[in-house]
């Protein structure tokens, strides 16, 4: 029999036959948070999926689905945004779409196939390359490419 719902860290299933208030509310609070930090492009459904995998104790293929769809969710408000003050780069919207989403494909596929434990070892280390990059770099003409 499959269960259903979120499972924390502590083993406790989430959701299952409806959440509480209590639960209810933290999940609220976190999607309000990481929807700010997504909409100031500043990586909100990184900090969800962090948030799924080490709090909840959610498996980094299902927190990546998630994820995928919160994301779709913050990101139209936030284009909408980004396009009202000018921000949008038309050629490199273009060429990330051409080469991103072949990509995207491929990684999914490979996603499916691959051991969770290594999957949260390469996103692990990925996110701490990145933070040690934010840490070190101070401008952007400082940054390599």
């Amino acid at each position: 029999m499959v269960e259903t719902g979120l499972r924390r860290a502590d083993g406790i299933l989430w959701g299952k036959g409806g959440a509480g208030p209590v639960s209810i509310a933290i999940a609220v609070l976190i999607g309000a948070l990481t929807g700010v930090l997504s909409g100031l492009g500043v990586g909100g459904g990184t900090l969800l999926l962090l948030w799924m995998t080490a709090v909840m104790g959610m498996d980094q293929a299902r927190a990546g689905g998630v994820n995928l769809l919160y994301f779709i969710a913050c990101a139209l408000p936030a284009v909408f945004g980004h396009i009202k003050n000018g921000l949008i780069e038309k050629k490199a919207v273009f060429w990330c779409v051409i080469f991103g989403v072949p990509a995207c494909i491929t990684g999914s596929l490979l996603a499916a196939g691959m051991d969770m434990g290594l999957l949260k070892r390469l996103f692990g280390g990925f996110i701490l390359i990145i933070g040690v990059k934010e840490l070190f770099y101070k401008n952007r003409s400082q940054r390599p490419l």
